[in-house]
């Protein structure tokens, strides 16, 4: 049985997880503002993972027995226009989001939660290939540049990316109800 106090703390995380969803929707209308339908389309792909993690930690707490609590999602801030910029915040809310990974599995460690501790194993992996991805994609930018022929090539590989990542979510088992 999982305490309350972790419960409260994977409550918190789903909150910050739909935020993420949020934050990577607003990023893939800003791409679709810019004409850039490939970096939209990988950001609107962000957007359903990130529903889909709220989604499995839903349904962690459900399964335990836990009272699932929603709150109020905030408004993700405004991201500078240009391509960098956007995966610059990209990374810094990634990195955010491993810290409080990080944080919850310390909090099973402490509690001795071996449960949640295997529960949140895949999403401190799933953290280390996110920062990963976006770091890459950052690197590509600052070396083949975010105009003319570099950039259509980076929208078009992220619209690619896209396409592969909405065919793994759809051969993912579902998060049960």
């Amino acid at each position: 049985m999982i305490s309350q106090a972790m419960a409260q703390r994977l409550n918190a995380q789903i909150n910050r997880e739909l935020y993420s969803a949020y934050f990577y929707l607003g990023l893939s209308a800003q791409a679709e503002a810019m004409n850039l339908r490939g970096l939209a389309a990988w950001f609107f792909a962000k957007h359903g993972e990130e529903q889909t993690h709220a989604l499995k930690m839903y349904r962690y707490l459900i399964d335990q027995g836990a009272v699932v609590e929603l709150n109020a999602i905030e408004a993700p801030a405004n991201v500078e226009r240009g391509i960098l910029a956007m995966f610059e915040r990209t990374l810094e809310h990634e990195r955010s989001v491993t810290a409080a990974i990080n944080d919850l599995f310390d909090g099973a460690l402490s509690e001795k939660d071996h449960a949640t501790q295997i529960f949140l194993q895949w999403f401190v992996t799933e953290q280390i290939e996110e920062e990963a991805t976006v770091g890459d994609i950052i690197g590509r930018v600052r070396l083949f540049g975010d105009q003319g022929q570099a950039l259509l090539m980076i929208d078009n590989e992220l619209g690619a990316l896209a396409k592969q990542m909405a065919t793994a979510a759809a051969t993912q088992p579902s998060t049960g109800a």
